[in-house]
């Protein structure tokens, strides 16, 4: 399914009417529901309805970051930035109706959808846009409010590390009992909120818990030694009742990945890791070695091949790699460490996630992308051996 590419001058926003426990759309100029933000009756089936449907709303924002190409222009893509933020208003709305009545499971689910929502407008906008920061405020707000309605109750914590100050985590509990658990590393100057507001409609179900820590806190403290601040993350977990030990991982995006894969290598506790699998460690060593010869074609080819898969072999635990987009991990890179992986018997999995060039930049499709990673990491984080949920992704 495509979406239609909205016509120039659409500038209408859609009226909102209340009825029951729903909120409507209404197309000010088709005069009727309205069919979606395609405009003067251009349809967009995968348009969500502002139900509070977390499965229809996030099916909804996948088809639209999938067809991502039809916005032609910066102008339409301001323009959906503004619809997409209207669905996350509306969403809220309806979670306040839903408190008023006592249904705090409903409140909840419709806060989540306004969280996606919310993730869209705010991947649409530049960071320098003022759109931007309004988006990210009405996130901060939404996690507030889930804070005080989720039963797994989301916590501001402290990580304690050896003589080094105590450094704040955001940590979601999944359950009561012990169970799985991961350490989230945000991007390059994103804050643990901000993930943690894109990440809870995708965990909230899953039956893990998340400790989310800000990529600027761990890379900055003991001369870059973030695989020790890592690992007091993972003491921090595994001394908390609702986690199982033996059953964490670690997630790590953009150049957290990379940290990500230097942590799983130094604490073997570890049990699966989201991470760059060392290439761009291993880049970074070739492009010296290129620079000092000044050839870099000179090196010895299977010496090279053998650098690549260096530090993913001491990864003990199943790794996954997402390649392209806004990461650090070269795609065609990633095929050549995977095959060499499969050759050598070494479990490393390959995701590659649909992304988009849009005038403002890529976009990836994080809803389908989050979906399958944290299905994944929830498979081998399992206690017993589980059906492979990336089979059909």
């Amino acid at each position: 399914m495509r979406a239609g590419c909205l016509a120039d001058g659409d500038e209408e926003a859609p009226i909102v009417t209340v009825e029951s426990d729903q909120v409507h759309l209404t197309n000010p100029r088709a005069g009727g529901a309205d069919p979606g933000p395609g405009g003067n009756g251009m349809k967009y089936a995968g348009w969500p309805h502002v139900n509070g449907d977390l499965s229809s709303v996030r099916r909804g924002a996948a088809i639209f970051l999938n067809s991502l190409e039809e916005i032609c222009g910066s102008a339409v893509q301001q323009n959906w930035i503004t619809r997409w933020t209207s669905v996350g208003d509306d969403h809220c709305v309806l979670a306040d109706l839903n408190i008023k009545k006592g249904a705090l499971d409903k409140a909840s689910e419709a806060w989540l959808c306004a969280l996606t929502a919310f993730e869209i407008a705010r991947r649409l906008a530049d960071e320098n846009d003022p759109q931007c920061g309004d988006v990210l405020v009405k996130i901060e707000a939404g996690i507030h409010r889930l804070r005080l309605n989720l039963e797994q109750k989301v916590e501001r914590v402290k990580i304690a590390c050896c003589d080094q100050a105590e450094f704040p985590a955001c940590f979601l509990r999944a359950g009561d009992l012990a169970g799985s658990a991961v350490i989230c590393i945000t991007r390059e100057e994103e804050t643990a909120e901000t993930l943690l507001g894109r990440l809870l409609p995708a965990v909230v179900d899953r039956g893990i818990s998340i400790l989310i820590v800000s990529h600027d806190d761990v890379s900055t403290h003991l001369r870059g030694r973030a695989d020790i601040l890592l690992s007091c993350c993972l003491d921090y977990l595994a001394g908390r009742p609702e986690v199982d030990p033996g059953r964490i991982g670690v997630y790590g995006e953009g150049f957290s990945a990379v940290l990500a894969t230097d942590f799983a290598a130094s604490d073997h506790r570890v049990a699966a890791a989201v991470c760059d699998g060392g290439l761009w460690n291993w880049a970074r060593t070739v492009a010296s070695v290129g620079w000092m010869t000044r050839a870099a074609d000179i090196l010895d080819a299977d010496a090279v091949l053998a650098g690549r898969s260096r530090l993913v072999r001491r990864l003990r635990c199943p790794v996954l790699v997402v390649a392209g987009g806004r990461g650090t991990v070269s795609v065609s890179e990633a095929i050549k460490l995977q095959a060499e992986c499969v050759a050598t018997g070494k479990d490393l999995e390959l995701a590659i996630p649909h992304t988009t060039r849009t005038p403002m930049g890529e976009i990836e499709n994080f809803v389908t992308s989050d979906d399958f990673t944290f299905g994944w990491l929830k498979s081998q984080l399992a206690s017993t051996p589980a059906t492979s949920p990336w089979s059909a992704w």
